[in-house]
Order: C-alpha cells, then structure tokens, then sequence
C-alpha cells in the first residue's frame, strides 16, 4: 500500500489526475480483503493491485470511466460467482465492495495525501473514515484522526462521528482497514495509516539472525541492539536499517517504538534478558517476545513484578515465544517466532485450518447416502 499512497502523494503534488479503487468490504472467499487499493493513472497505467483477473480488470474499466465522465465517486459491488473465478483460475466465490474516487482537481487533498506519505515513513499515525455508502448521511463526508487526538472533519453527526474515531483508534496502531454500519445503514470505511511493520531484535545471536532473515521477506522494518559490536553490525545484518551498539538496559532507546513495533528479545544470557524485558514492556510496542524457556520466563517476571511492572503488562508479553511447531535448530525457531507475530498481527489464534474430519464424514455419508438413493 505504501507505493500506492506515495504515487497518490507525487500525483497530487502535480496536481494530476488519479482514481483510488479500494475493497472496502468483501463477503466470502475473495482475492483481496478490505484496504486492497489501486491507483489508475489518466494514461490507464496502475500502482496496487486489487486482486488480478477479471475483478481488477472490470474495476480499472470503471475507475477510468469515472474519470472520463467525472461522476464523482461511486460505490460498487463485485459479485465473484465461481465461473468468473474459474475462468481466472481463482479458487474463491463471495462479494467484493468497492469505493471508485476519481481525483481530478488532486491538489485539493495533497496535503492529507502528504500526511499519509509522512506516516509510512516513521511520522505520526492517522486514519479516515469516509463514508462510502449514504443512507442518511452525507455521501463521500470524511473524518481525519490522528494519532495525537487531532480531529479534523466530519461525518455529519455525533453518533456517525463517535463510531467511525473509535474504529479509527483500533485500526490507526497496526494500519488496518475496517468497514462499519451506523444504526441507520449507513457505511462507512476507515482506513489506518502508519509506518511499516517494525521489528526489532534486542539480541545478535543465531535465532534472531535467522528471525531477520525471515522478517525482511515478509516486509518488516529490521533493527538490531546488542550490546557486542561483533553481534551488531550491518555486515552481521545487511537486512537491518540500523544497528545500535548499547547495554541491554539501554539499546532500545535508539529506535522509534510504536504500537506498530515487535520486539524480540535474545540477549547473551538471564540476567541481560531481565533488563531487555523491562525496558521493552515500557514501550508502547504491542508485541514482546523473550527467548528461553518457561523456567527462564518465571524467574524473569518474578524481577519485573518486583520492579513494578503491572501482571496486566506481563500477561501481553510472548513468552517463551513463538508458535509450538516442534523446531529446535534456529532456522525452525525463527518461523516459530514470525509465524507467531503474524498471527498476532491479524488477531488469529495461529492454529491449522485443516478441515475437521467431522466435515469428511459428513462428505462420505453424503456419498453413501447418494449411491444408496440410485440403486
């Protein structure tokens, strides 16, 4: 999404004409979630995806129609049955629910459209809530909130205001999306903005090595602290952004720690892990993790309870981390570690999505039940 808010902020500079098409609600089984954006050019070329095939093609036919024709925006549902996915090739059938926003004087929103630049960047946070379907409210009104408490705008009434700030809160930390209904039916959607995922590893050794490794090809901002320089460097991490050389009471201290941020914590031994976890649990970082074993763990938050770290903090923290996936060797480690953070990043237990054998009997008496109908 970054790329397709940079190109809107650079088009909007210029004063250009673009289109944004966002999935701002799906149902089913679809290519694309809520927040999926593209950006269509007045030339027909594209920033973004919104899923491929016949879904992204017959929205990039409207987008430019409706630039074409200046209609302003538009709200507009998708219905993927399963001969349009099969003639793609996409194993999916549900609904898809598009907001189509032709720019066409783009000048007008380049500041907000700087703002949001501004926040994938490390800058302060924001989310917008637009109104995407009217019922009773305003069509297209919009409502800015930015991670100061800053309000700027409005949906046109208190109730449609008070839901779309406290959705705008939950989605602004992690920059998600969100689709809501005020009780009248009206739909509004609300779209967080923030820096790209951060991770940062308190600790050079051999597991958060290879944790790293796999962070940077999921699109994650990488940092290191250790207190060795040998463990610390860009030479050890060539994926990292910054490496910061400190004591483990201090190396945090360094970076940038929001609520977008996970911390794993791996430093050469207990006694600096003690002093890594306190200072991670006073950061607004939502995800900590510490290494080691639940022995380890106990003993720990034995020390930061003494040193007055609230249970409530403590039971947030992911320790011993990860997803219990059996691996011992590093690399097997490190997909515990991450696979845990994604889950936790989209709120998932982390657990298999194999169908229930209940669900094969239930296939097989079907099958029985047919055969014994046709004899």
């Amino acid at each position: 999404m970054k790329a397709v808010y940079n190109e809107a902020a650079n088009l909007a500079r210029q004063n250009r004409e673009f289109v944004l098409a966002t999935v701002v609600n799906t149902k089913g089984s679809t290519p694309q979630k809520p927040g999926a954006t593209l950006l269509v050019r007045a030339d027909g070329s594209t920033v973004g995806t919104l899923g491929g095939g016949c879904v992204e093609g017959d929205i990039w036919f409207a987008a430019k129609e409706a630039l074409r024709e200046h209609t302003g925006p538009i709200f507009k549902d998708y219905y993927l049955n399963e001969d349009i996915a099969a003639r793609d090739g996409l194993v999916c059938g549900g609904s898809m629910f598009f907001y189509i926003e032709p720019f066409e004087h783009s000048a007008e929103v380049s500041p907000l459209s700087d703002e949001i630049e501004q926040a994938y960047e490390g800058g302060d946070s924001l989310a917008i809530a637009t109104v995407v379907n009217a019922k009773t409210l305003k069509p297209d009104a919009r409502i800015v909130v930015h991670e100061d408490g800053t309000i700027v705008g409005s949906l046109g009434t208190a109730e449609a205001d008070a839901l779309a700030i406290e959705t705008a809160n939950a989605v602004m930390p992690m920059g998600k999306a969100d689709h809501v209904v005020t009780a009248e039916g009206d739909e509004i959607f609300v779209a967080g903005f923030t820096s790209p995922a951060t991770l940062v590893l308190v600790g050079g050794g051999h597991v958060n090595l290879q944790v790293a490794k796999i962070a940077q090809m999921l699109g994650f901002r990488v940092f290191v602290t250790d207190d060795r320089p040998e463990f610390a460097n860009r030479e050890r991490f060539p994926m990292a952004e910054d490496t910061n050389v400190a004591p483990y009471d201090k190396g945090l201290d360094a970076f940038h720690i929001t609520k977008n941020t996970a911390i794993v914590i791996g430093s050469r031994g207990h006694h600096f892990d003690d002093l890594a976890t306190e200072l991670a649990v006073r950061t607004p970082a939502t995800y900590v993790g510490l290494l080691g074993s639940k022995r380890k763990t106990i003993m720990i938050y034995e020390a930061l309870l003494k040193r007055g770290i609230t249970p409530e903090r403590l039971k947030q923290v992911h320790s011993p981390v990860g997803l219990d996936l059996g691996g011992r060797n590093p690399e097997e480690i490190a997909v515990s570690v991450m696979a845990e953070i994604i889950a936790f990043r989209h709120n998932r237990p982390g657990g298999p999505m194999k169908i229930e054998e209940a669900q094969i009997d239930r296939l097989v008496a079907k099958l029985a039940a047919a055969d014994k109908t046709k004899a």
